[in-house]
């Protein structure tokens, strides 16, 4: 690679060999990615097919003839839209308030200096190592005596607070350099306006969790969308093309979400804080 200045400007060139070998490596990055998509493109594939068509070999990746009618039938097999009510309701509470919880916990322990403050972290921090198995009756026990049992309340209040979140957050802050936040601390902004948001975590975490709606919610009127989708799929076991659709619907929405916020989680706040 040769650099060679004109003027104000830099012009960079590259050696054939090294535009060689970044261009191998784009093309195997790309064949990995596409490989990685293959079960999801085949999960779309067999939703708009007849359930005879779903298994044939070899695969018809594009069906002969497209049914849509699929994705309309499967709302009048269950009550899929309350699952998706319930699943967004709690997903949005519990992104929210574990964003509160998390950022102010993680900017007192990664900015605040008090006494205890990295032994408490490291204690905090200890739990996820902690089986969920093993607090899961306790837990039973008390959502029970506070009277939430069989409400979405339970699993919101149960997954309010988050030991990796604020490993997570703390993580963010500790790239801050402390005198960007003094700096911001003499332009007038307060402790509460030097904090983040954790997002995609929490909601792809909240939107897939299927073992707490399950102990939890027994009316139907109160489940979730992973709960409906192995209700579904208990009840047409057969219909392999109506599942892959309930299947694709279910995903949709955290796949959004995900593809709409992973630059901002990769970048972190210390980037983006720092820009110019």
């Amino acid at each position: 690679m040769t650099q060679m200045v004109q003027g104000r400007h830099t012009v960079i060139r590259r050696s054939p060999a090294s535009v060689a070998l970044k261009a191998l490596l784009y093309a195997v990055l790309i064949a990995l990615a596409l490989f990685t998509l293959i079960p999801f493109v085949w999960m779309i594939s067999a939703s708009l097919k007849l359930d005879r068509e779903v298994f044939s070999y070899p695969i018809r990746w594009i069906p002969e003839t497209f049914h849509w009618e699929n994705y309309r039938l499967i709302w009048s097999k269950v009550p899929l839209v309350t699952y998706f009510k319930n699943t967004a309701t709690i997903a949005l509470l519990v992104t929210f308030i574990q964003t509160l919880t998390s950022s102010f916990a993680a900017y007192a322990f990664a900015k605040l200096q008090f006494r205890g403050r990295n032994t408490l972290f490291i204690c905090y921090v200890a739990t996820i190592a902690v089986p969920w198995q093993t607090y899961m009756l306790p837990q039973f026990i008390l959502m029970r005596a506070m009277g939430l049992y069989d409400t979405l309340w339970a699993i919101v209040v149960l997954q309010s607070f988050s030991a990796f979140g604020v490993f997570l957050m703390r993580q963010f802050y500790q790239g801050i350099p402390t005198e960007l936040c003094e700096a911001a601390r003499i332009d007038g902004l307060s402790e509460y306006g030097i904090w983040a948001r954790l997002v995609i975590f929490t909601f792809v975490g909240t939107w897939n969790d299927y073992m707490g709606p399950m102990i939890y919610l027994t009316r139907d009127v109160n489940k979730t969308v992973q709960v409906g989708l192995r209700r579904f799929i208990q009840e047409n076991s057969s219909d392999y093309h109506l599942i892959m659709a309930v299947s694709v619907c279910s995903l949709l929405p955290v796949s959004v979400v995900f593809l709409a916020l992973q630059k901002y989680f990769i970048q972190g706040i210390a980037t983006t804080g720092l820009k110019g």
